[in-house]
């Protein structure tokens, strides 16, 4: 006998209008970005549209949302939008049936990218009401991400001094042949031709000898900077032979990571150890940690009003100024001053009140190793590091798909934002 299946037609008609909101189940998190969205403050977005006049553009709390859902899947190009707006029932349920191409999608991100980054405060804040955000212990880390930019297309300034002066000489030879070249054509033809007709090969070496001699004097103003900074004579200051630049992303800088180095920037977060929900984050260039205790712990406060209780940090940012920073503000600093080496043993918990003349630095290491201490201290892991594993490896951000600081910094408080939406969902459906 044979088996009998269930009908299917793949041209089988609807016999009633279909709505695309029947299709997505209630409970999906498409459903729960669009109610989001409906609550957040984007008159500033909307405002930019007043004055305009034309073909009525897409609606902004529409865009919201497409991005805001596209960063919580794990889909940021603006291309890989489109293509979901065609073949995802979840993207276009949130679209309405609109089809916004790539580019209007690309140009809405960068057109509105700072308020767009201001979101995150209005989700953190909203994270705040819901009783996610506690404020005890926070942990502050930071990782490595790629730019948008290949490490080989950066040069040293050293290098760059050695490749201007070999492509000065090869620009100054062609010219010399030019100027004989003309000489012989008026000897031959007269002297009524033009002669401004450059050859391809030379626009190109006067095209990167233009690029290294801007990126040699943006070096040489950073130096100036940082002399002037340090109350050093601006005017005798010169880069490092090894300071490099990038000709892609000039912002961009050669970062260490555990697989060796890439072209990149810093992200930093401070992450709330109550249902790890991201109080702070930022970008800087710079490799080093220790730097961006204070802007994060300020971060926090301007948008929060409260301070946290206790503030957790690995190695990188141990500095005597930044533990005098948190005792000041009434915050209690657990920050590590040295890595602990593989396989190395701890020593003993200390017992008793900690002796006199420790160094701020001895104090800091003996709190560490008290047994409270240890325990405190090895929350940090279990707070702040599944958040980089959640953003990295479960939603794919391993590079930024914009280029310069301040678009980086954008898209990070994007990838931020989606991080606790998805956090703040999850708690009301488990609510």
């Amino acid at each position: 006998m044979a088996k009998t299946f269930r009908p299917y037609d793949p041209d089988q008609t609807l016999l009633l209008p279909p709505a695309l909101s029947d299709w997505v189940p209630e409970g999906h998190l498409a459903r729960g970005v669009s109610d989001l969205v409906d609550t957040l403050d984007l008159s500033a977005i909307e405002g930019a549209y007043e004055e305009e006049r034309g073909y009525p553009p897409y609606h902004p709390r529409m865009m919201v949302k497409l991005l805001l859902y596209g960063y919580c899947t794990g889909t940021y190009s603006s291309r890989r939008i489109a293509a979901k707006l065609v073949d995802s029932v979840a993207f276009r349920f949130l679209a309405a049936g609109n089809e916004p191409d790539f580019r209007t999608i690309s140009d809405f991100r960068r057109r509105h990218g700072a308020t767009l980054s201001g979101l995150f405060e209005q989700v953190l804040r909203l994270c705040r009401r819901a009783g996610l955000v506690k404020l005890g212990r926070v942990a502050l880390d930071g990782t490595k991400i790629k730019a948008n930019a290949s490490k080989h297309k950066a040069m040293s300034y050293g290098r760059m001094k050695e490749k201007e002066a070999a492509l000065r000489r090869e620009v100054e030879a062609m010219m010399r042949r030019a100027d004989e070249v003309d000489e012989e054509e008026d000897r031959r033809y007269g002297r009524n031709r033009r002669g401004d007709e450059l050859p391809e090969e030379f626009a190109r070496r006067e095209t990167r000898l233009k690029k290294i001699q801007e990126a040699r004097a943006a070096l040489e103003a950073e130096a100036r900077e940082k002399a002037a900074a340090e109350g050093k004579d601006p005017e005798a200051a010169r880069p490092a032979d090894k300071a490099q630049r990038n000709f892609t992303d000039p912002e961009s800088r050669i970062q260490k990571t555990s697989d060796g180095f890439i072209q990149g920037y810093n992200a930093q977060i401070a992450v709330d150890a109550h249902r790890q929900i991201i109080v702070s984050q930022h970008v800087t260039p710079a490799a080093p940690d220790v730097q961006e205790l204070e802007p994060a712990v300020v971060a926090i406060q301007r948008v929060l009003r409260r301070k946290p209780k206790a503030l957790l940090g690995d190695a990188g940012y141990w500095s005597e100024n930044n533990v005098k920073t948190l005792k000041k503000k009434g915050i209690e600093p657990y920050i590590a001053t040295g890595r602990q080496k593989h396989g190395e043993r701890f020593l003993p918990a200390p017992r008793g009140r900690p002796p006199e003349g420790l160094s701020l630095r001895e104090r800091m290491a003996r709190t560490l190793r008290t047994m409270a201490g240890r325990k405190v201290y090895s929350r940090r892991k279990v707070i702040v590091e599944p958040v980089f594993g959640q953003i990295k490896h479960a939603r794919g951000f391993r590079q930024f798909l914009r280029r310069g600081r301040v678009k980086v910094r954008e898209e990070w408080a994007l990838v931020c934002t989606a991080h606790n939406v998805l956090k703040l969902l999850a708690a009301g459906a488990n609510a």
